[in-house]
């Protein structure tokens, strides 16, 4: 590319700009419109409650209030498919069965009150008591036998359980099938074994949910403790950068060394316990992980990990010290620059906002339309009949041929679909709700971008720091973003939005095609899973530019994307080292602050610390605040070095773009800080001193 020439009118964020990529801005409204109009049709057609209920066989939700199934929130059998009874038909209880018991037996030799017990799962027309049982099941009014179950996300699954190796249901190794056949329990092994999955995976979620009900205001503290750290941390660079680097680097050393000495502590202290040599293959998953806490192996692979990364750290500091000074006075004119415009600061809350405001809408428009299925009705029959499996519609039925035809079959509930246009095109408006969720995510991060952009860019072109600088630039930035750039922003999130639906879907075949044997498939599919995995890091890096450059001079997406690209192509060696150099700094800072805000929180939840050692809470798995804290922590810390980041970014932009337009001189001189001009000095690549 041309290098900028020097221009005299030339003052830094240019005012007097146009509208750009009209075009795509056009496309953006029709398409937000064209969402709208998705999800106002999703919402009048959809029924959560299709998701959170269950349904009886005929349709009707379980436990709703003025339905026939009010007070009854548990649906009977669980799923058809266990092939426990005589009947598919599913009704709604009240609680699930304690026992086990068969039809002809409470009608027989057990006696009225087990009769009385039973009735509460046959169906609710079913009144007469004394009625013949073979009548019942063969009308269906109750199921042949019922067995003990264990309620689960409203439903009741049998109560399956090992006893010396041998599946049982409750306390009975057989079954009788309804037909005065007994089986083996072994049949429902394969069942028993996804729902023994579900049930232990609901233990460990109601105790972590426990955990956080006593703890959760102990994890507000400690993420207000990362959130004051981060904005101590910020201002205390806008003042000792230099300094605070370095001491930085010295925490994350001390840090990660006094990890390897715990891990190897701990390693120590369970030599020669029972049980602590096991290895990690041998012992398998466990739902309680403090199971591994006491095995020796654990300890040792945590020891090794952070060596690796004490070893690296320290190579990477030998060998890029003297850069590591050229980032300093990158980030201290960038503390110059955000101590100027404070409110930057609180800009990412905005873009956050606007972000959640995306996932909600995505995440209500995808279970509307998931839930806007019709319910639909099928012929059930024990017998032979021509008609089983057809459509059917339970207010017609009893007056059809096919009862004539086939005098026990039963028009019952099946599943939720449709077989209208609206119903047939569910999957393409699917696909447009995950796109646009794209499109907008990705929108709204470029706004955030180009806002910051354009407010750091006029701090550098501000020849008098800052009295050249506009009264509100963050709120000017914002402005120019949404009145002229609409349309450019549109575009480079359109774009991401393509590369990243494209990603998405690569994940869906590959986990389509896990099961699949085609070896060249798996090949070719994670060989473009790569690619597109790059591209879209590539896309991401031209469009954070691009946005700088844009919200700089007000070009067009593609104008500013070839320029910057260009930009720093020139600079190529100043790029790859100054640019990461300043982001593996930002890395060690949020290090810094969630491992510091991460071993607070594990010493108080442990109760090492014997000041609060009675306050703390007791848990049932203490790593489940320890872990929120340390994700929220590096959030928080991600959203505050955030704007770090761009101002790096921004002001090198122009940093490059005024080593171009001007060489220093009286007539055109620098409009760099003294900092910046000391950075140009230690660079030494032939440009002229000032």
């Amino acid at each position: 590319g041309t290098p900028q020439k020097y221009d005299p009118t030339f003052k830094g964020p240019i005012y007097d700009r146009g509208c750009t990529d009209i075009v795509c801005c056009v496309l953006l409204v029709l398409a937000i419109v064209g969402y709208v109009v998705v999800g106002v049709v999703a919402w009048t057609h959809g029924d959560p409650r299709k998701v959170i209920y269950p349904t009886d066989s005929r349709g009707q939700f379980c436990g709703q209030q003025g339905t026939p199934n009010e007070g009854k929130p548990k649906d009977f059998p669980a799923s058809r498919h266990l092939h426990v009874f005589s009947s598919p038909i599913q009704i709604c209880v009240s609680k699930c069965p304690d026992r086990y018991l068969t039809y002809l037996s409470a009608y027989g030799s057990r006696g009225p009150a087990e009769l009385e017990y039973y009735r509460q799962f046959c169906v609710p027309e079913f009144k007469n008591l004394q009625k013949p049982p073979i009548q019942v099941l063969k009308d269906k009014e109750c199921p042949a036998m019922i067995i003990p179950s264990t309620p689960l996300a409203r439903r009741c699954f049998p109560a399956i359980q090992a006893k010396k190796g041998v599946i049982m249901v409750g306390n009975e190794t057989t079954y009788d099938d309804g037909h005065g056949r007994r089986r083996n329990v072994t049949e429902l092994l394969e069942g028993a074994k996804k729902a023994n999955v579900v049930l232990e995976t609901r233990q460990l979620a109601m105790k972590i949910f426990e955990d956080y009900t006593v703890s959760w205001y102990w994890i507000i503290i400690g993420l207000v403790i990362a959130m004051v750290a981060s904005f101590i941390f910020i201002v205390l660079l806008r003042f000792l950068a230099g300094i605070m680097v370095w001491v930085m680097i010295v925490m994350v050393i001390l840090v990660l060394g006094y990890g390897i000495f715990h891990c190897y502590m701990e390693y120590a202290k369970l030599k020669g316990e029972a049980g602590s040599d096991v290895s990690l293959a041998d012992l398998g998953f466990q739902t309680d992980l403090r199971v591994y806490l006491h095995l020796r192996q654990t300890w040792l692979a945590f020891m090794i990990i952070l060596c690796i990364m004490e070893v690296v750290i320290i190579l990477l500091l030998i060998f890029l010290r003297k850069r590591i000074l050229i980032a300093i006075a990158l980030i201290k004119e960038a503390s110059r620059a955000v101590g100027h415009i404070m409110t930057s600061l609180l800009f990412p809350l905005c873009t956050f906002f606007l972000l959640c405001l995306c996932i909600a809408y995505w995440a209500s428009t995808a279970v509307f339309l998931s839930t806007s299925n019709e319910a639909i009705y099928k012929v059930f029959n024990e017998t032979a009949c021509q008609f089983s499996g057809q459509t059917c519609k339970p207010e017609t039925f009893n007056t059809s041929n096919v009862t004539k035809l086939c005098p026990d079959a039963q028009c019952l509930f099946a599943f939720y679909g449709g077989e209208t246009a609206y119903h047939k095109y569910l999957i393409v408006l699917q696909f447009f709700n995950v796109f646009m969720f794209f499109w907008l995510a990705n929108f709204v991060i470029a706004l955030g971008q180009v806002t910051l952009a354009g407010a750091f860019a006029s701090y550098y072109w501000a020849f008098k720091k800052p009295d050249d600088m506009p009264a509100f630039p963050l709120f000017s930035a914002f402005g120019r973003a949404l009145r002229y750039h609409t349309g450019s922003l549109a575009f480079g999130s359109l774009i991401l939005a393509i590369v990243q639906v494209i990603r998405v879907t690569l994940e869906y075949l590959d986990h389509r095609l896990k099961a699949a044997d085609n070896k060249f498939a798996k090949f070719l599919l994670s060989c473009l899973k790569c690619c597109f995995w790059c591209l879209e890091k590539f896309i991401k890096f031209l469009n954070r530019n691009a946005y700088i450059m844009i919200a700089v001079y007000g070009t067009n997406f593609c104008t500013s994307a070839r320029n910057a690209f260009f930009l720093l192509m020139r600079n190529i060696i100043r790029v790859a080292v100054l640019d990461k150099v300043t982001d593996f700094l930002f890395f060690l800072g949020k290090l810094l602050i969630v491992g510091s805000v991460g071993i607070l929180a594990f010493f108080f939840f442990t109760h090492r610390i014997k000041l609060v050692q009675d306050t703390a809470p007791s848990l049932n798995y203490y790593w489940v605040p320890i872990l929120t804290v340390i994700v929220g922590s590096y959030l928080i810390a991600h959203g505050f070095f955030s704007v770090y980041g761009m101002c790096v970014d921004t002001l090198f932009l122009c940093f490059l773009e005024d080593l171009e337009r001007n060489d220093g001189s009286a007539e055109k001189p620098y409009f760099m800080s003294p900092n910046l001009k000391k950075l140009l000095k230690k660079t030494n690549k032939g440009q002229p001193e000032a």
